[in-house]
């Protein structure tokens, strides 16, 4: 069952949403912000399971009344998960399933909880037409956006709502985790929970994904002898790295912590500071050759060219800048 108690991390917020729960004052708005698969869908998820709970002198759900059964099998009348068709969240996706929806009291329960997911894609006048219902929502409604990218949204919505921001969740209980909730072998575990950085959604996934280990494998294979490929096997390289466009953030995510090794071995010397611990003698052997410039360039340039093609630059384009990047700060 997702309750708090299940949860890893995030402490913090935990204690500010039980307090909340017990006391009484639940806000209205809340905004969950964090990257994606940080935890943002389970605390809402918990939250809204614990404001629903039967027994109502608990700050976490019981997990056995009637509410929390349909809670859990997402069918609670009362708790709304507003979905949407398109790319962006329209005016018409808030009107219809909120504005439209929330002067309908609850059905059997003392809260009507609209979960708004990817909050960052709603359109300005969605934003527009929700903060509405924000300024003036009935005693029983509460709101909750969960987002990536809280500029994305209006500093009107922004000051109507209580915001909670996810922190990372240390590396040794997230293994820790890994290994007692998925019986994933200590080393592996390991592995995964460093190549998370503090996001249990992506230590999840990372563990148990085959497809992850071989996309490690390449991109390592790239980093490894980028400095002696002729242009043509770079050009080959891209040709792989395009038709994994849709992992291309996990691509980048392997690359950036590559470089953050050789930075970090470079500094300290210290091995067991490595995320690639196994790969020690290449990372050592690429600290020798580059400068502390030229390893914050190429950082620089695979933040880049992340940021390039969330903004839709030509894919192709962006990933060949940032190659030819690296190769001319690994050949000095």
């Amino acid at each position: 069952m997702l309750d708090f108690k299940h949860i890893i991390g995030h402490e913090q917020i935990k204690q500010h949403l039980r307090e909340a729960i017990l006391s009484g004052k639940v806000s209205h708005a809340y905004i969950f912000s964090g990257e994606d698969g940080a935890g943002k869908n389970m605390l809402a998820h918990a939250f809204a399971m614990s404001l629903q709970c039967e027994k109502r002198d608990l700050a976490d759900a019981c997990g056995k009344c009637h509410s929390c059964i349909q809670a859990a099998s997402g069918n609670h009348p009362d708790i709304i998960r507003v979905t949407h068709e398109k790319v962006s969240i329209g005016v018409d996706d808030v009107r219809i399933q909120v504005n439209n929806d929330i002067p309908i009291k609850p059905y059997s329960s003392p809260y009507k909880i609209y979960i708004i997911d990817e909050a960052e894609k709603l359109t300005e006048a969605a934003q527009n037409a929700l903060l509405k219902t924000i300024e003036e929502p009935p005693a029983y409604a509460v709101l909750i956006l969960l987002t990536n990218n809280l500029s994305a949204l209006l500093p009107t919505i922004l000051s109507r709502c209580i915001t909670l921001k996810l922190k990372a969740v240390d590396s040794e209980q997230i293994k820790q985790f890994l290994m007692t909730e998925y019986k994933i072998p200590d080393y592996q575990a390991e592995l995964s929970a460093a190549f998370a950085q503090g996001n249990v959604g992506k230590a999840i996934k990372y563990a148990s994904s085959d497809e992850f280990i071989e996309l490690k494998d390449e991109v390592l294979h790239l980093l490894k002898h980028l400095d002696q490929m002729k242009l043509y096997e770079i050009i080959d390289g891209l040709k792989q790295i395009s038709e994994k466009k849709d992992k291309i953030n996990d691509y980048l995510d392997l690359m950036t912590i590559w470089y953050r090794d050789i930075l970090m071995y470079k500094v300290t010397g210290d091995l067991n500071r490595l995320t690639y611990k196994n790969e020690y003698q290449d990372i050592k052997k690429q600290a020798n050759i580059l400068s502390y410039e030229g390893i914050e360039k190429i950082i620089g340039a695979i933040e880049k060219a992340k940021i390039r093609i969330n903004a839709n630059v030509n894919f192709d384009i962006a990933m060949e800048l940032m190659l030819f990047t690296i190769k001319e700060s690994c050949n000095g």
